[in-house]
């Protein structure tokens, strides 16, 4: 049990980490913004409570700004993500019973599941912080290109990072 609050403080971090000191700074023609953080609000086990889920995203979300000076952008993303999260999950699980002690991964689900699952929580995230960015629909296709390519890759790199990390049990 404490091997799991271990790993996912570690990955908080990590991911924090990651994301203001090297995807921040990937600005792919200023079109293209990957956010591998996301990863963190995804990956938390099945049996998190809401209200911790909601407090995770909001700390999450609340240190990327503190060093982006994005000024709540992030948090705003992070959280409303988290509010989803069990709606899509709901959606999105299989026919499979719920056990104690998977995760919401690839390892654990498949990558069908997987993809599905992270495509529409990923995308939901990016349309709040890109259109909380422009707050103003006067760029609306242009802002969606956006959102649709910065969510493929971050999808990218999160399903990269799922075969790199996370080994078959």
């Amino acid at each position: 049990m404490n091997n799991i609050y271990f790993r996912n403080i570690s990955r908080f971090f990590l991911l924090i980490l990651l994301q203001v000191l090297v995807f921040d700074n990937m600005h792919l023609n200023g079109y293209i913004n990957p956010y591998i953080y996301v990863l963190f609000i995804l990956l938390l086990p099945f049996e998190t409570p809401q209200w911790l889920l909601l407090i995770s995203a909001f700390l999450l979300g609340f240190g990327v700004d503190l060093f982006s000076d994005t000024m709540g952008m992030h948090t705003a993303a992070c959280v409303f993500m988290a509010f989803c999260r069990p709606g899509v999950l709901r959606m999105v699980f299989s026919s499979k019973d719920y056990e104690v002690g998977i995760t919401p991964g690839i390892n654990d689900l498949g990558f069908n599941w997987f993809i599905r699952y992270s495509t529409i929580l990923v995308l939901i995230h990016h349309l709040v912080f890109f259109y909380l960015e422009v707050f103003n629909f006067h760029e609306f296709f242009y802002t969606f290109g956006r959102v649709i390519l910065s969510t493929i890759a971050s999808l990218l790199l999160i399903i990269i990072s799922q075969y790199l990390f996370y080994k078959k049990k």
